[in-house]
């Protein structure tokens, strides 16, 4: 028996306590939960009534606010928290995992600062203590539908072929199916950029527009996706599977993603402030469009979605005008 300790009470934290009570290897399960309040009433109630309603949390899973209780004698740690607080959450972390811990992350997004992925974070935080077997999870995975049971397939790649190998054994379950992968980058980028393409996916549907134009937006979002994780090392054919087009399609199309959310109302004219002070839980996009920038700067490559999303984010630009400017583009061959 694993004992997996889950750094986040959100609803993806939440929801991979619940899909690995379910796992065809038994576990013991720890969730940290930032508030004090929330964590009693996991205990009690054995649902998270704030960010996954209605889901119940078997027995076998302990929420605490307590970090050190969490982590102790944790074999596998799975972080499950926004990318801007990662590093904090890692270094307070650090001191209580012993040299040989697991650590996966389950965050996809770039910490905004240091544009940094989260498999460098990791790597970073912990190098004056030991380095860590390290993991990332990703793949198109909306947390209620994983919870629920909805036959869900996601991608764990590691650069340690025996570690994904052993952490596809102890994560796989009757309806959560785990692909192994070696091109960590390319995983994590797919990650942090479909969400950003899922904000203009967003802003395109709230101006009303229909299915040609979310088409297009997809498939051209696909391709700059494709060209920024070329360039920095990864793989293409990455891009072709669960962790880019797969985890692309479900943000663009589905109701239950934040960042399309988040695109929506920009689209309907509502303000940034306004969206996000109404959200329970952060939208990725909204931090990495920058940090995404500033990596295809640095390689010369045309980001040109991503500069939209983020004049529309950051510069007071309209949803209207940065379509449009998208469209005005010089004409090219596929």
């Amino acid at each position: 028996m694993s004992r997996i300790a889950v750094l986040g009470g959100g609803s993806w934290g939440t929801a991979l306590s619940v899909v690995l009570a379910h796992s065809r290897r038994k576990h013991e399960i720890r969730i940290w939960v930032r508030e004090p309040e929330l964590a009693q009433s996991i205990e009690q109630h054995r649902e998270n009534s704030v960010y996954l309603p209605e889901i119940p949390i078997p027995a076998c899973v302990r929420a605490s606010p307590d970090l050190a209780e969490v982590l102790r004698d944790a074999q596998i740690v799975i972080g499950a928290v926004p990318s801007a607080h990662a590093r904090a959450v890692y270094l307070q972390a650090a001191g209580y995992l012993p040299s040989g811990t697991v650590i996966v992350s389950a965050t996809k997004g770039l910490e905004p600062a240091t544009h940094l992925r989260m498999s460098e974070l990791i790597q970073q935080v912990f190098a004056l203590q030991f380095i860590p077997g390290t993991g990332i999870l990703s793949g198109p995975s909306f947390a209620l539908e994983a919870a629920r049971g909805d036959p869900t397939a996601v991608v764990l790649a590691s650069q340690d072929r025996a570690l994904a190998a052993f952490l596809q054994e102890e994560f796989s379950g009757p309806s959560f199916r785990l692909y192994t992968n070696d091109d960590v980058l390319g995983v994590e980028l797919a990650g942090a950029m479909k969400n950003v393409m899922a904000i203009a996916a967003g802003a395109c549907q709230g101006l009303g527009l229909g299915a040609n134009s979310l088409a297009a937006l997809i498939t051209r979002g696909l391709a700059e996706m494709t060209r920024l994780v070329v360039a920095l090392g990864g793989r293409a054919e990455t891009l072709h599977g669960l962790a880019g087009l797969g985890d692309l399609a479900l943000t663009c199309h589905g109701a239950l993603s934040r960042n399309r959310h988040v695109g929506f109302e920009l689209g309907r004219g509502r303000a940034l402030p306004e969206i996000l002070g109404e959200m329970k839980m952060v939208a990725e996009g909204v931090g990495t469009a920058e940090a995404l920038l500033s990596l295809g700067r640095e390689r010369n490559i045309e980001l040109p979605i991503t500069e939209q999303v983020h004049s529309i984010l950051h510069l007071g630009n309209s949803p209207r005008d940065a379509i449009r400017a998208i469209m005005e583009r010089p004409l090219r061959r596929e």
